[in-house]
């Protein structure tokens, strides 16, 4: 089991990657997308940003690759694809294990750079939302990561002060996020086969 030191009052969790075994379907979902656009998917790009709003990856997408992708338009067929796929999400044992055990134990979060409505759905099929309280999303008023604001946001919200958060991410952007909100940042890349 992932460790959980003493000093640790509540723990947040990213969501796609690291609770939910999601980031495949997301990928396929880019990938729908930019094919049904007419444009080419580059999967390390997307791959790379991963906690990232998915309205910021497409404006980093136009830049790059000098295309003039419909931000809305690419954005709800992705979430479609999403959705209408969702049934094969899986939760990542390890991490979530982690929020079993320390449900009534530890206030707990999570905290994405997933849409609500794509984040619920993935707790749900994987039965982890009963254990998250507080749930914040790209749908938040709160800088994306790798700005620390959503991790202190949660933080405020469970009334734990940010030294005392342990942050489970799998994403580079999440890990300096949390590192920047001053609180425990765990990659689970390193626990996963």
């Amino acid at each position: 089991m992932i460790e959980i030191p003493e000093h640790i009052k509540a723990l947040i969790f990213d969501c796609d990657g690291t609770l939910v075994d999601s980031m495949p379907l997301h990928m396929e979902a880019w990938e729908y997308s930019l094919i049904k656009f007419g444009v080419p998917f580059d999967h390390e790009f997307f791959f790379s940003r991963k906690g990232m709003k998915g309205i910021e990856i497409v404006e980093e997408y136009n830049s790059k690759f000098n295309a003039e992708l419909d931000i809305e338009k690419i954005i709800a067929v992705k979430h479609e694809y999403f959705q209408n796929n969702s049934h094969a999400i899986k939760p990542i044992g390890i991490v979530a294990d982690v929020a079993v055990s320390y449900h009534n134990i530890l206030p707990m979060a999570v905290a994405s750079g997933g849409s609500k409505k794509n984040v619920i759905t993935s707790l749900k099929v994987t039965g982890l939302e009963k254990y998250f309280p507080t749930i914040l999303t790209a749908d938040d008023s709160v800088k994306p990561k790798p700005s620390p604001d959503i991790f202190l946001e949660a933080a405020r919200l469970m009334n734990i002060e940010p030294q005392y958060c342990q942050v489970f991410e799998d994403g580079d952007l999440g890990l300096e996020a949390a590192r920047s909100a001053g609180m425990l940042a765990t990659d689970v890349r390193l626990f996963l086969d």
